[in-house]
């Protein structure tokens, strides 16, 4: 998230045509990677961890820190600046990002930004949609450059489809607000982050708790889940509906009585 008075809020469409270039050779190199707040999504999680040969609970212990939304009530795992004066990437060397290939899904997007809005659709369904804008901060030089692209062809470069397609169900749950009265209590928002972003620990949870007695799931999800970071955050994304009492997206089994008590 960078402060408001950087943001253009025209909203932008995937044709709109800008001119930028970011290189080890410009002037204001790595500036935009100090004094910032990145909301990290699970996949940024898991590519990160991955790339740091980390737990889940670890990279979250050592890099980041959780901010509770004051509307929402949603957990949210930021990542941790370093403690000095530039507040800089603790991921970022005068010779650039140190993580580049895995870099987070904010970080690539820039110097776009993209954003939601809800709208009604047909039959008074409320539909979202998905629109772009420009981040433009005192200290980039990156839109003097000559590169010409259009918001498709940077998403393209960015490789930032992958991203979108992965958290596309969680992006959609973070901006569902609760209503008056339904926040999220401590224990809701503890399973809503473990869910969320602590994805060893949940895949520790399903399979060393009795779980998989309670709740009645298929053989393929199972395995998907046990193997497939993308498939367990796509089960963590059901999971949240479930305890959040939005849908009823997983099933009891008959004889999940007699277990209840210890999950």
């Amino acid at each position: 998230m960078r402060k408001m008075d950087s943001v253009v809020m025209t909203k932008l469409s995937v044709d709109t045509k800008f001119k930028f270039r970011c290189h080890k050779d410009i002037k204001c190199f790595t500036k935009c990677c100090s004094n910032i707040e990145i909301v990290l999504t699970p996949y940024d999680v898991v590519r990160l961890k991955k790339r740091l040969g980390l737990p889940s609970d670890d990279f979250l212990g050592t890099y980041t820190y959780m901010k509770i939304d004051e509307k929402s009530s949603h957990p949210y795992a930021i990542l941790k600046m370093n403690d000095d004066e530039e507040r800089k990437c603790p991921f970022v060397t005068d010779k650039g990002c140190t993580v580049y290939t895995d870099r987070p899904a904010n970080c690539r997007y820039y110097p776009v930004g993209q954003g939601t809005m809800k709208k009604g659709g047909k039959d008074g369904a409320v539909e979202e949609e998905e629109f772009y804008f420009f981040i433009k901060e005192p200290h980039c030089f990156g839109f003097d450059e000559k590169k010409q692209w259009t918001i498709a062809a940077w998403r393209k470069d960015q490789e930032v489809d992958l991203y979108d397609r992965v958290n596309m169900g969680w992006k959609t749950l973070q901006l569902r607000k609760n209503l008056p009265g339904h926040e999220l209590d401590p224990k809701k928002q503890i399973q809503f982050y473990m869910a969320s972003y602590d994805l060893d620990k949940f895949r520790d949870y399903i399979f060393d708790s009795d779980f998989l007695n309670v709740f009645d799931i298929d053989e393929k999800t199972v395995e998907g889940i046990k193997n497939d970071y993308e498939q367990l955050i796509q089960f963590g994304v059901e999971y949240i509906k479930y305890i959040m009492m939005l849908e009823e997206t997983l099933k009891l089994k008959k004889d999940a009585a007699k277990y209840r008590k210890s999950e």
